[in-house]
């Protein structure tokens, strides 16, 4: 009797470190790949149609005290992840296999993870209003994120390979997880360099293309002529009274000139107004639909007050 209580703590003992095992494994994985996608996103958000804001010194300030908690946190939820998706996957493609194979395959987890976002796909859809094409492109990613770390889990449960512990697969995935994410790092910054990857850069306009009537779509236009001639109608001002910032409609006639400056970024369109404190307006948007803008208040507010051409149905 004491021999089979023995050999039952045994096999808990085992199990509880199987699971931490690939508790930690898996963790580590998608810690992994947050990184290479927090990479990525910045790559796209720098294709994307920006005003070139600056770097608010508070929000940055704030986010280095809070990252230790982010990390606390971002631990968490991929324990979470581990637990409700990555083992459930991995037992569901391990039963799969010896049910349909009689053996289990390492590409029955991917397999499995693209059947379930696929067959989710569908409902994911209607409420987002997307495509199908889109969603199914997401749900595969979805599959791929999942899928890599139960692949690297499922290496601890294989009884035919050389036992890994938990700790040692963790430093294998830091390891090699690290010369991937600088690897990603360092292709990213070649592929802008080389143009490869293609920053967004504002529109260049001219005096002529600058030229002509602007709105900010709530009543108020800006229109310029090609002879150096500005009329505002009910455009909005912005003034700091009282450290708060005060706004008012302007109207009047004035001139207005273009300052190409030193390259796109640097584009200005000084406008004076007689009785209206307006600042130089600065230039996004793309060359097809052009947009002039003014910071509202501290520029590190990162609030715009935002002039297009109007729209004609």
């Amino acid at each position: 009797m004491c021999s089979n209580l023995l050999e039952s703590v045994r096999s808990q003992l085992r199990v509880r470190d199987k699971f931490g095992a690939v508790l930690t494994a898996s963790v580590a994985t998608l810690a992994v790949e947050v990184a290479i996608g927090m990479i990525s996103l910045a790559m796209w958000t720098q294709t994307q149609e920006s005003p070139g804001l600056a770097y608010n010194g508070l929000q940055v300030f704030i986010l280095i005290i809070v990252a230790p908690f982010l990390a606390v946190a971002g631990a968490a939820l991929c324990g979470l992840l581990t637990v409700g998706l990555v083992m459930p996957l991995l037992v569901g493609a391990g039963w799969l296999g010896r049910r349909l194979s009689g053996r289990e395959a390492w590409w029955w987890v991917p397999a499995v993870a693209a059947a379930g976002t696929a067959a989710l796909t569908p409902l994911a859809a209607v409420p987002t209003g997307d495509g199908l094409l889109p969603v199914l492109g997401g749900g595969l990613a979805v599959a791929a994120a999942l899928s890599a770390p139960a692949l690297v889990a499922r290496r601890l449960l294989l009884p035919h390979r050389p036992p890994l512990s938990g700790g040692a697969m963790f430093g294998r995935v830091v390891l090699y997880g690290t010369l991937t994410v600088v690897t990603v790092g360092l292709l990213a910054g070649l592929g802008t360099y080389a143009g490869i990857v293609h920053a967004y850069e504002p529109p260049r306009l001219n005096t002529q293309r600058a030229a002509g009537t602007w709105t900010d779509g709530d009543g108020g236009t800006l229109v310029l002529t090609a002879d150096g001639h500005a009329t505002a109608t009910r455009i909005k001002t912005f003034d700091i009274v009282d450290l708060e910032t005060v706004t008012r409609r302007c109207t009047g006639t004035g001139t207005w000139s273009f300052d190409p400056g030193d390259g796109p970024w640097a584009q200005e369109i000084p406008v004076s107004v007689a009785n209206c404190s307006m600042d130089n307006w600065a230039v996004f948007g793309t060359p097809e639909h052009p947009k002039l803008f003014v910071f509202i208040g501290d520029p590190d507010s990162w609030d715009l007050y935002i002039l297009q051409r109007p729209r004609h149905n």
